[in-house]
């Protein structure tokens, strides 16, 4: 290296130290500023302190079986020794414990090749097994209590993971030696805009902020938005065939996420597949409410979100008949909305879709997690003094659901490797984050996940309604995935014993978002069909047929059925209802940070 390019090096090492010093110190004088005055109440904000306690009181009130946990796990610990010995000296071993299948975090090759890699790694899933087991071995703790303390102490035992440090990781190692150190430097520097930009509070950047532009590159199926009020924009889509199917189609997103996860990029987009499917397609844009939204309801929700979006359909193409789709919490809400109409004699609803919805939230996943009495009445009072729930911490929520995948792997990416994020769609709407209203968020987490209210006939009333989900009687099609750890598949299946029309229950692959935005044509995941609906979801799984690919067309086919003969194409520009603007609209742009 010549004196020239060293001197520029060492110049732009000292620019860099520059910058990270006034970042450092810009951030730490706005923390201490903003916790002036800020005390501790000595509350314990998730409740899990008290679950801890008893969790290991009696965990220690039977030696015994801890005493034989703590034996087998030195048995395999001695295992691993003698296999790291004689790998040592060239032999071939099997490994005493292998990742599980999709945990990306040892995927380099360093950690099967190099023996003291191997080891360390084996070393840490030995003993995050053992740990992990003990929770969920004990049958004398009450099921939230064991889901708690199992859920915090996965947090734990993920955050200890070896790929987590700069030390005891292969890549990360290789990086710093490759650039001397210049990796740990530029990780910094992203650590300390990551803190500046969250105010204090790590705000990980998962994906390239600037390289998506809702409108621009995602969200950009030509449509208008035809009516707005205070809760949403109902937008119209543009037709690409140029004859339609009679009955219009809604889509009712969920509001804790913003809708344009079914609008991504074209190859991806559900919304512009439905339009080429020629399905006259009509999606509400939920607005990201802030305090002046507070007092707004779950009965507001359902009044100025399906109700007021159905008027405005009907309106709009002079169509009394119309097919539904609801998505996670919109598939609640319109669960709800569906009874409602049916009590008061309303049949425009023809057929409807449900995509991950619960219903029945007996079981209602790790969510469950996060919602009792002790966690409730703090959520509300910080949602008092507010008027609403932060998107920031509804971000995090989630997060913590997979937090290897969302949370780890970007500390390792952005931090210990000192890269920025790769450009990814989906993760971009992910941080892209909503607010909650205050008075809808308690209602809906009481009600439903707290009280599971909803299943009940009569339990809970809307506009002077009860809600009774047996009303439920036209055709429904369900999607469920395999892996939703937010809506789990067999909590979902419960509603096809509640609703009394025609059903047709789809499982998907994947996840709760992966395995909806499967995109026709896609080779990926699969889904399960069985016509027949025993009463147990595992009956219903073990004799029902695989298929590969995407279960859009077997959606597209059956929705088709059920939306009669078709028409010529409707131009939203062209109908009663005058365009406000183009889509995406406006709501979808305001952002919670």
């Amino acid at each position: 290296m010549s004196e020239r390019s060293t001197a520029a090096r060492q110049e732009e090492l000292v620019r860099v130290l520059g910058e990270i010093a006034e970042k450092s110190r810009r951030i730490v004088q706005d923390f201490l500023t903003r916790r002036q005055g800020a005390g501790s109440d000595g509350v314990d904000p998730l409740a899990i302190g008290n679950a801890f306690l008893d969790f290991t009181a009696r965990l220690m009130s039977d030696p015994l079986t801890l005493a034989r946990t703590q034996f087998e796990m030195w048995q395999d610990c001695l295992r691993l020794w003698q296999n790291t010995t004689l790998r040592m000296f060239g032999h071939e071993v099997e490994p005493v414990i292998t990742p599980e299948r999709g945990d990306r975090r040892f995927r380099d090759p360093a950690w099967d090749d190099n023996v003291l890699f191997d080891f360390i790694k084996q070393s840490y899933l030995l003993t995050a097994r053992y740990i992990l087991e003990t929770v969920r071995s004990r049958d004398d703790v009450d099921e939230k209590t064991r889901q708690k303390v199992e859920f915090y102490t996965r947090q734990f035992v993920d955050a200890l993971a070896p790929s987590n440090f700069v030390f005891t990781n292969p890549e990360v190692l290789r990086a710093t030696v490759e650039t001397r150190g210049e990796n740990l430097l530029r990780g910094l520097r992203n650590m300390l805009e990551d803190l500046e930009r969250g105010r204090g509070r790590l705000a990980i950047r998962t994906t390239d902020p600037d390289a998506f532009e809702i409108g621009r590159n995602i969200a950009t199926t030509p449509g208008k938005v035809i009516l707005r009020n205070e809760l949403m924009e109902l937008i119209q889509y543009a037709p690409r065939t140029e004859r339609v199917y009679r009955r219009p189609l809604l889509i009712v997103p969920p509001w804790i996420n913003k809708y344009y996860i079914l609008d991504l990029q074209p190859k991806n987009s559900f919304i512009r597949f439905a339009v080429e499917q020629g399905f006259t397609v009509f999606v509400i844009s939920w607005v990201n409410p802030d305090e002046r939204l507070a007092h707004k309801s779950f009965e507001d929700y359902m009044r100025e979100g399906p109700l007021a979006a159905l008027d405005a359909v009907t309106r709009q193409t002079g169509e009394e008949e119309v097919t539904v789709i609801g998505y996670c919490l919109g598939g609640t809400l319109l669960a709800a909305t569906l009874a409602w109409l049916r009590a008061r004699g309303d049949e425009r609803v023809k057929a409807a879709t449900f995509f991950t919805t619960l219903v029945d939230f007996s079981e209602p996943g790790e969510l469950g997690v996060f919602i009792d009495e002790e966690q409730l009445a703090a959520l509300e009072e910080m949602m008092a003094q507010r008027g609403y729930l932060d998107g920031a911490e509804m971000a995090t929520t989630f997060n913590l659901l997979r937090a290897n995948d969302l949370i780890w792997s970007f500390v390792v990416n952005n931090y210990l490797l000192g890269k920025d994020p790769f450009p990814f769609d989906l993760l971009y709407w992910n941080s892209d984050s909503t607010r909650m209203p205050a008075a809808m968020h308690s209602f809906y987490l009481r009600k439903c996940y707290l009280e599971n209210r909803l299943v009940e006939p009569g339990g809970i009333t809307l506009a002077g309604v009860p809600i009774d989900l047996r009303r439920i009687d036209m055709p429904v099609y369900w999607v469920s995935t395999r892996e939703d750890h937010i809506a789990p598949w067999k909590t979902t299946y419960a509603a096809t014993r509640i609703y009394t029309g025609p059903k047709t229950f789809v499982l998907a692959g994947s996840g709760h978002i992966a395995g909806i935005i499967n995109p026709a044509g896609s080779t990926k995941y699969g889904y399960w069909l069985n016509p027949e609906l025993p009463p147990e979801p595992e009956a219903w799984l073990e004799k029902a047929e695989h298929r590969a690919g995407s279960w859009w067309p077997h959606w597209a086919a059956w929705n088709a059925a059920r939306s009669g003969e078709r028409v010529p194409a409707r131009d939203p520009a062209a109908g009663p209802l005058p365009p406000l603007e183009d889509a995406p609209g406006r709501y979808v742009r305001i952002r919670a940070n």
